[in-house]
């Protein structure tokens, strides 16, 4: 491990006496990012993170940037995070937003992994813009589909269903996105039942129409009836489970309450 370190101290000296020298300035920074390539890689066959992390970092190319936060990743978020910004930075400058919206992304599902939920939103948003800037609908989607995920959770139903309504909406027209409408609006169905909006939840969808009649008449048991034939029929993922049971949950805080008054 010795020797690799050493050959990747020799590779950096090198990088850094190019980006010192003269030189076209495109020239020199693409020669000291393969100098600087060598070195990191030298660095990690010694499985010396912090040290690949740490010299790419200090480079203005935006592969030297994700090379450095890929290497964070294994050690320090907050690096990762930070190589990241300045690597979307560069490829937005570029006007290369398809890697910007990439690593956009990488740093929502970091900040997600960190519990910094409100960065996280941010971050899936922006990589859903810069998606939509290069006209790629369906990763954009992912993204927007992520923040309405996350907002269901925090129990932002509203948001989360606007975003399930235009996400739907969108996909109509386009035939290979067509087909994920009705699970859009299953979301976004359920989400109107987590808010109570009987009338919205049996206008959004038909399929939901007899748990938006559970709800009206307060009926615990055929709303658990209910779930558990949909879920036998196409299976309930964990977010929708824990959101209906919220609703159900609800309803039998209702029950008891009439009990006592």
């Amino acid at each position: 491990m010795g020797d690799h370190i050493k050959k990747g101290e020799e590779f950096e000296k090198k990088a850094e006496k190019k980006i010192s020298g003269w030189g076209l300035l495109g020239s020199k920074y693409e020669d000291a990012s393969d100098l600087l390539t060598q070195s990191a890689n030298q660095f990690k066959l010694a499985k010396s993170w912090d040290k690949a992390g740490s010299l790419n970092s200090r480079h203005e190319a935006a592969t030297a940037y994700v090379d450095a936060a890929n290497c964070y990743k294994k050690t320090s978020t907050k690096g990762a995070i930070s190589c990241y910004l300045q690597a979307v930075d560069i490829y937005v400058d570029m006007g290369r937003y398809s890697m910007a919206a990439k690593y956009c992304k990488e740093i929502g599902e970091l900040y997600e992994l960190e519990q910094n939920i409100d960065k996280a939103i941010l971050y899936f948003e922006k990589a859903a813009d810069y998606f939509e800037f290069q006209e790629s609908s369906s990763l954009a989607n992912k993204c927007k589909l992520k923040v309405a995920e996350i907002s269901a959770q925090l129990e932002q139903y509203q948001k989360a269903i606007q975003i399930y309504e235009d996400v739907a909406r969108q996909s109509l027209n386009n035939n290979l996105l067509k087909y994920g409408v009705r699970g859009h609006l299953l979301n976004a169905g359920i989400c109107q039942l987590c808010r109570g909006d009987v009338v919205a939840i049996t206008n959004a969808l038909e399929q939901y129409e007899d748990l938006a009649t559970a709800i009206d008449e307060e009926d615990v048991p055929k709303l658990t009836s209910i779930i558990k034939e949909f879920d036998s029929i196409s299976k309930l993922d964990s977010w929708k489970v824990a959101l209906l049971l919220k609703v159900k949950n609800a309803l039998k805080a209702k029950e008891l309450e009439d009990d006592l008054t």
